[in-house]
């Protein structure tokens, strides 16, 4: 018997990246939904992962944190999916993976709360500036029509993720190429199917809070 795996999330979370993740895998798994300020933080959960942030995945007794790890372990554990990366799609997609990870979060997170970096300051943040971040991202989405290549991967999960997320929340600039590619990751039953059912749950917690 396959080990169980368990996805822990809250719906206005980034456990929305995994979620999707976890869709386009089609491997069957069940979700523990936390609360902000309650389960988040009790015991039982912060044995999982004591930051008491979500996402958290527990596989057997595999316990993975963080979005972007989350994809990359999902996509390796089941290769027969075809999100891995191909040889020849590795760099790009180690590449932008870790990119957004990085310099792309921490420039948009910092852009957000009005914090911008001293241009005789930008040598000591690893992303430069929030321009060089937002120049090298078109670059990277414009390439090819995904973010490794030809084809689908984990990366495009992770990295379209936080492009769709920039442009709905205005934290990243409106560029077409930036749209174009969200439009290209996003049109995929998996998406549409994480979407429906995150939407679904926010509502009913919502409505029970």
């Amino acid at each position: 018997m396959a080990d169980e795996l368990v996805f822990y999330t809250n719906p206005m979370s980034r456990g929305r990246i995994a979620r999707w993740m976890l869709e386009e895998t089609g491997v069957p798994y069940t979700t523990e939904l936390l609360t902000f300020g309650g389960s988040i933080k009790a015991p039982e959960y912060l044995a999982v992962n004591p930051m008491g942030k979500v996402p958290a995945i527990l596989h057997g007794k595999t316990v993975v944190t963080e979005c972007a790890a989350i994809c990359a372990y999902l996509a390796d554990t089941f290769a027969d999916t075809g999100l891995a990366p191909r040889p020849e799609e590795r760099g790009n997609y180690y590449r932008w993976m870790f990119f957004a990870a990085g310099p792309l979060e921490a420039a948009v997170t910092n852009h957000a709360l009005g914090y911008h970096i001293p241009p005789d300051k930008s040598r000591m943040a690893g992303y430069g500036s929030y321009a060089d971040v937002m120049d090298t991202l078109e670059k990277a989405v414009s390439a090819s029509p995904y973010i490794a290549g030809n084809r689908f991967t984990a990366a495009d999960v992770y990295v379209g993720s936080h492009v769709a997320w920039g442009l709905g929340f205005g934290t990243i600039e409106k560029r077409q190429a930036f749209a174009d590619y969200v439009g290209r990751v996003t049109d995929r039953p998996a998406y549409k199917r994480a979407h429906a059912i995150d939407e679904e749950a926010m509502q009913a917690m919502q409505k029970s809070a």
